[in-house]
């Protein structure tokens, strides 16, 4: 493992109706530097699917964009645009959830097993497991690790909690789903040195449940460096 290694954590925006969920985002931050990572935060330099009032859970006019709210997380400057990003300049990658994993990167919240991956989010994803660098997948993203491995003719072994609905969509792309009892758990497919968490894919989640967890994939990941 290098002394320092560095991590790429791609985001979805910010807010977890619409983009990145901040307690994910800010978890597998914290985790990662308890690791002594070097963290880049990445994000697409794009407009977001659709902007999501976080009071009352409507959709709202107007438009946001994916870069500037997720650089609300990373802090002002620090978030790269992900045209900008090579797979090559890190040890591992780090993909936390929010509902903007499967609506600004890819269309898994409306297509399903049938969805799309941005092709930029795509080439990305696939670059680490092509090259056999670790992938950490925190509660949605998952979904879009799996669209990814498909389309490249990969399984995986991978967790998104216990749902039925998301299970079978992984299913039909080809992967082996594992349902866990409880967001403290991590799935780990050692082949692709990919591990998986479940985080808020339990919405009654305690925080400090969704911590152990994300800290166990972090661990997974950098372990694997």
């Amino acid at each position: 493992m290098p002394k320092s290694p560095r991590i790429a954590v791609l985001l979805a925006g910010c807010g977890h109706v619409d983009g990145a969920e901040i307690r994910e985002a800010v978890l597998a931050l914290l985790a990662l530097d308890q690791h002594g990572a070097k963290v880049q935060c990445v994000a697409p330099d794009a407009p977001q699917h659709h902007v999501v009032n976080h009071v009352t859970g409507q959709v709202v006019e107007g438009s946001r964009n994916i870069l500037e709210e997720s650089s609300r997380i990373a802090r002002k400057g620090q978030c790269l645009d992900l045209a900008k990003a090579h797979a090559g300049d890190y040890d591992a990658l780090v993909i936390p959830g929010g509902f903007g994993v499967a609506k600004n990167l890819c269309g898994f919240a409306f297509q399903g097993a049938e969805a799309s991956v941005r092709p930029d989010v795509e080439a990305f994803v696939q670059a680490f497991f092509e090259s056999g660098k670790p992938v950490g997948a925190i509660c949605i993203a998952p979904a879009l690790v799996g669209l990814c491995l498909a389309r490249m003719g990969k399984k995986a072994r991978l967790t998104l909690g216990n749902g039925t609905e998301i299970q079978a969509a992984m299913e039909k792309l080809g992967h082996s789903f594992q349902s866990v009892p409880s967001p403290r758990e991590v799935v780990l497919d050692e082949s692709l040195k990919l591990a998986t968490t479940s985080a808020y894919m339990f919405d009654d989640a305690r925080l400090s449940d969704v911590w152990v967890g994300i800290e166990r994939c972090v661990a997974a990941v950098i372990g694997n460096c």
